[in-house]
């Protein structure tokens, strides 16, 4: 059989083990595995959300509001833009794949950082763009400006802060960054892990209201998957001009989130407190991490999201300290995949990260 050319060139993006197979290939009960690869929020979600959503399972059978008023009206308040300045995805991601297909074509240029989200570059290789990256690990605005003017991309991504490294951007240098970059093309801030950065240091907050007043060819993304603790939820969200978001709505598919979704969307907005204590709680746990890596003398880098990237020596492997973490039930994320000998470690509850050391100690 023949399939589309386009496929043979995309690599599946890999999520992070889950339990379920972590207990099937090593028969450990699921008890005893702790899950740190995906950046979740170890509290999970509010317990306001969880009693939303239990109250509406009944109305299972009926399609959602498709025109998603009621959470596209929260985020206009929360982030004081209008309604018509936001689209929502099945996650941040499906946000990005109408990006591509709308903006980009086979003759298109895309201009990433070189360890960053993998789901630019796949979405990309599906529309047969070109791929161009920088050469350092964290962005390093100089070089994607030159890279910029050299290449002329149709879209360039800034991961702000970044997955899977941790670092981030001022706001200042992001919005002096875009001030250089002509108006045809569009500039992606995605800023899955804002609530992070903004908490640890407000010169790294990025307001989508000022984004978009301040520039016509910008679009901010957002996330409900991490600091809100709905990553099974899959809600995502983006916020742009009039024409943008009017032409990503030609891609969106009727009906791409769920009833419960939705509601656990508009209900996790409303509990500010939850959000605090989550932020608090994961920088609070993410200073012992700092002083283990001091204390083993591995490199770390300075984390404004809510995981640590753990740099190893020549002496030691990135890939044989996941796999034998793995088999001692904790999951971390081997990051070999992007060229890095390291790991990324989700910062969890007090008992998971301890737990996390103490079996890190049985790794040889």
């Amino acid at each position: 059989m023949t399939f589309n050319s386009k496929l043979d060139n995309i690599n599946v993006y890999e999520a992070g083990k889950p339990i379920e197979l972590v207990v099937r290939e090593f028969g450990i009960d699921s008890k005893n595995i702790v899950k740190l690869a995906s950046n979740e929020n170890p509290r999970g979600c509010s317990p306001k959300v969880s009693e939303k959503v239990s109250s509406i399972v009944e109305n299972m059978a009926l399609y959602p509001d498709d025109s998603m008023y009621e959470l596209k009206d929260k985020l206009s308040s929360f982030y004081n833009v209008k309604n018509n300045n936001t689209i929502i995805g099945a996650g941040s991601d499906q946000i990005i794949e109408f990006i591509m297909h709308a903006k980009a074509s086979s003759k298109a240029k895309i201009l990433i950082n070189s360890v960053t989200f993998a789901m630019y570059e796949i979405y990309a290789s599906h529309v047969g763009a070109e791929v161009i990256k920088t050469s350092s690990v964290s962005h390093d605005l100089d070089e994607f400006y030159e890279l910029y003017k050299e290449n002329n991309p149709e879209i360039i991504f800034l991961c702000v802060p970044n997955n899977p490294t941790g670092d981030c951007l001022d706001s200042k240098e992001v919005y002096e960054f875009i001030e250089k970059i002509d108006n045809d093309t569009l500039v992606v801030v995605d800023g899955a892990y804002m609530e992070y950065a903004k908490f640890k240091d407000d010169k790294k907050n990025i307001e989508p209201s000022v984004l978009i007043e301040k520039f016509d060819n910008v679009i901010y993304l957002g996330t409900f998957s991490k600091a809100y603790g709905l990553g099974g939820m899959r809600v995502g969200y983006g916020i742009s001009n009039n024409e943008i978001i009017n032409n990503l709505y030609k891609l969106r598919p009727p009906f791409n989130i769920t009833t419960l979704s939705l509601a656990a969307a508009i209900e996790a907005l409303d509990d500010k407190s939850f959000v605090d204590e989550s932020l608090s709680l994961c920088f609070s746990e993410m200073k012992k991490y700092e002083l283990f890596a001091q204390q083993n003398n591995f490199e770390f880098i300075s984390s404004y999201t809510n995981f640590i990237t753990l740099i190893f020596d020549q002496d030691r492997d990135s890939s044989k300290i996941s796999d034998e973490l793995l088999k001692l039930g904790m999951i971390v994320r081997n990051l070999k995949g992007y060229g890095l000998n390291a790991i990324r470690v989700t910062i969890g509850t007090v008992s998971q990260n301890d737990r996390f050391f103490e079996l890190f100690e049985k790794v040889d």
